[in-house]
């Protein structure tokens, strides 16, 4: 009964790290996600726009515009983010991410104004939210 025991726990032992061994051949890697490029989605602020087409271009002064917290737009990495809906679900206090309304963000973004970087999760999040390219002057 024990050797039998035994081999039935090798075996399972095994498996597992066989398992764990091959889990890139059947789960998708976290960065192959996080690049993966959204479907092109209306633009809200422009009607019959699309996110991400080249002529959809907005200026740092056009992003300045908007810093209310019903209307808040952040530039993060050369891409431009209407966040307003996004606000009353983020984890921390609201004052933290209006102060970014309307500004370059991208610092405060990459170091949560902590020196720590956000997660894998929150970068995918953060795309459902951008509208258009940081137009450079």
């Amino acid at each position: 009964m024990t050797r039998r025991l035994f081999i039935y726990a090798t075996l399972a032992f095994w498996l597992a790290v066989i398992g764990f061994a091959a889990s890139p051949l059947w789960l998708p890697a976290e960065n192959a996600t996080a690049a993966a490029a959204p479907a092109p989605l209306l633009d809200a602020a422009v009607p019959g726009a699309l996110v991400g087409t080249p002529d959809n271009a907005r200026s740092l002064a056009e992003v300045a515009r908007h810093t209310q917290i019903d209307d808040c737009w952040m530039a993060i990495d050369g891409e431009v983010y209407d966040l307003s809906n996004y606000l009353p679900e983020h984890p921390s206090e609201l004052e933290v991410i209006v102060a970014w309304c309307g500004r370059e963000a991208t610092q405060a973004y990459r170091s949560k104004g902590k020196g720590k970087a956000h997660s894998v999760r929150a970068d995918r999040l953060l795309a459902r939210y951008r509208i258009a390219t940081l137009r450079r002057p």
